[in-house]
């Protein structure tokens, strides 16, 4: 994967002042060094200038970005982060219409498919990618990012100008754009966070190119475009017909991402999904005479303090050491203590110029900077239970009924901690129902579907494109905060439109959730595993670490230059403090709501301070 950024205006000629913008481009890169460590790149032409930062998987020579080719005396050119995998089939067929390459990488695949087919050619891409493409046929410059929005790509507008990066923080590198809330943002991260609003980039004036869409921008303006969506149909394969389709689907996906230069690797939980992904590699490594490596991740003294509950039904030590002895895979477990987890809270702020998901984002930042230390390229099991309906969501009646998310079902505990006055301000259910109901209301509707099948394409459908996009982006930032590749098999295209039409009762047969998935891994995993009931990412039972929580809030609360302060009730947050905490209710999703409300509280104080903030 890489970083990219850039700017771009028509009516510009940045080339007056050349050294100027070369330097802009430069800092640019060098800002989102940690997406790609091994190379970087700049070219600068007259209406704008790309930016790259490259980690080297594919094509470790000759492919360093930006890449240019020119055609009729014409010159394009293209940054990319990303990879895509169908780029044989791809290459060849550009072959045949007369192209050459003199490269082996799927960036020169992607621009000399953009030359030959124009910007639909992002069409037949298989793979995760966000792109910038400058066309001088057309005098346009061309975003694009891949269906399931797996690699991010954030842009601003400003007189004309666009600019844009994989990062906001790489927009922030560019002189002049500032980082500021207004009330809209603030309910982002109050209301919403750590979710927010697909397209919105939280700052004030941030947009973030959608999944599936592309921003053409030329002297007619800023058109955003939408090349892929969802459609609701029938479904017209027999169950035993959904299963092997959805078995070949799953399997020619993870084959398919093993495309690499570099060893690849594994994330390896013990669970359904990261195992089926082990599986699958295993078997196709051990073709070839290779091993595979596989990597699990837990808490120091976990075993110790673990207690089943409904969220977290059982640890996954044993049965990440069944499949370890089942693959006969060269496994390493990684391990996090109370200190780092608490210490990583700050660098996953710097990671996703935002307060994320509290340690559940500190904790994959540090096993991922840990897996860095020994391979470059994961796979992992991220989006399976989006897709197939593995949440408790999915199945609970009250969250089934309720007319909001149903991950953060109430509020109460993010309000408890706020003052008066800024809970009036911000107008939080308000803000929640206007923008549950907006994207309701985006369902793509099958008119043969009875009321409780609507309601279940509706839930379907808002973790699809709620929070599945959460996670996916808590892979991509705590992966390359330390140039770490992690690719997600189970978010391929083909696998979101073929299970989205199947029916609930297949996706559930007989009461098992996940069931389609289960039957398609048949033959591939030991029953146990294969049938093992949903445990999500591990937590930290020790009630050491929320004292540390609880320190260093106090720490917060009286350093006298805390700007979260701000919004935060002294007196509430003391009843937070000293309040039992509920290990078994979830704050969003399946967090803990003690723990995680107050890393979050740490977060978004840091947040504040770092990027210096303005609030209107």
């Amino acid at each position: 994967m890489c970083g990219i950024a850039g700017f771009y205006n028509p009516d510009r000629n940045y080339l007056k002042d050349k050294s100027y913008y070369e330097n802009i481009l430069e800092g640019m890169s060098q800002t989102q060094r940690h997406r790609g460590p091994d190379d970087s790149g700049i070219w600068l032409f007259q209406q704008g200038g790309l930016s790259h930062a490259r980690l080297s998987i594919i094509d470790l020579t000759t492919g360093r970005q930006p890449i240019k080719k020119t055609e009729a005396g014409k010159t394009f050119g293209i940054v990319y982060n990303g990879e895509i995998y169908n780029t044989k089939e791809l290459r060849r067929d550009l072959e045949e219409r007369g192209h050459f390459f003199s490269t082996t990488s799927d960036t020169e695949v992607i621009l000399t498919g953009y030359m030959e087919y124009g910007p639909d050619f992002a069409k037949q891409l298989n793979g995760i990618f966000a792109y910038a493409i400058m066309d001088p046929f057309r005098e346009r410059l061309c975003l694009c990012r891949d269906r399931s929005g797996v690699k991010p790509l954030y842009y601003t507008l400003r007189d004309g100008e666009i600019i844009f990066a994989s990062e906001l923080k790489g927009i922030f590198a560019y002189p002049g754009i500032r980082p500021v809330l207004d009330r809209k943002g603030l309910n982002e991260v109050f209301s919403l966070g750590p979710a927010h609003t697909y397209g919105d980039g939280v700052f004030q004036d941030m947009r973030e190119i959608l999944p599936g869409h592309m921003l053409l921008c030329s002297r007619d303006g800023f058109r955003l475009k939408c090349y892929w969506k969802l459609e609701s149909r029938p479904h017209e394969d027999s169950y035993e017909e959904t299963i092997e389709k959805t078995s070949f689907l799953v399997q020619d996906s993870i084959r398919r991402q093993m495309v690499s230069d570099v060893p690849i690797c594994t994330f390896l939980s013990g669970g359904v999904d990261s195992s089926l992904v082990s599986a699958v590699c295993a078997a196709e490594l051990k073709k070839q005479g290779k091993r595979l490596t596989t990597f699990s991740f837990d808490f120091v003294n976990n075993d110790k303090y673990f207690k089943a509950s409904t969220f977290q039904p059982s640890q996954d030590r044993p049965f990440v050491d069944q499949m370890v002895q089942f693959l006969d895979s060269d496994h390493h477990y990684l391990e996090c203590d109370n200190g780092t987890q608490a210490d990583r809270l700050y660098d996953s702020v710097l990671a996703h110029d935002l307060p994320p998901m509290g340690d559940i984002d500190s904790s994959l930042l540090h096993f991922c900077s840990m897996v860095k230390g020994y391979n470059k390229v994961a796979l992992t099991g991220e989006c399976a239970d989006e897709i197939f309906g593995g949440y408790p969501w999915f199945h609970k009646e009250e969250c089934f009924k309720a007319r909001t998310f149903p991950w953060t079902m109430d509020l109460g505990t993010r309000k408890a901690v706020l003052k008066d006055d800024f809970l009036d301000y911000l107008k939080m259910d308000e803000y929640v129902m206007e923008t549950y109901e907006r994207s309701v209301a985006e369902t793509p509707v099958f008119l043969q579907d009875n009321p409780t099948e609507a309601r279940r394409r509706e839930i379907s459908y808002l973790n699809l494109r709620w929070f599945m996009q959460t996670l996916l982006n808590r892979m991509d930032r705590a992966s390359m905060y330390s140039g770490l590749e992690a690719r997600v098999p189970f978010a391929d295209h083909r696998i979101i439109e073929y299970v989205w039409n199947v029916p609930w009762d297949m996706k559930t047969r007989d009461g098992v959730v996940k069931n389609l998935l289960r039957q398609a891994g048949k033959g591939l995993l030991p029953d146990e595993i294969l049938f093992r009931r949903k445990s999500p990412y591990p937590k930290t039972y020790d009630t050491n670490y929320e004292a540390l929580l609880i320190q260093r809030v106090r720490e917060m609360m009286t350093g006298g230059s805390a700007p979260v302060m701000e919004f935060l009730d002294k007196k509430k947050l003391e009843e937070l403090l000293t309040s039992p905490s509920d290990y078994g209710k979830p704050w969003y999703g399946q967090l803990m709501a003690g723990p995680q409300m107050l890393a979050y509280i740490l977060q978004i104080n840091f947040w504040l301070k770092k990027y210096h903030i303005s609030v209107v």
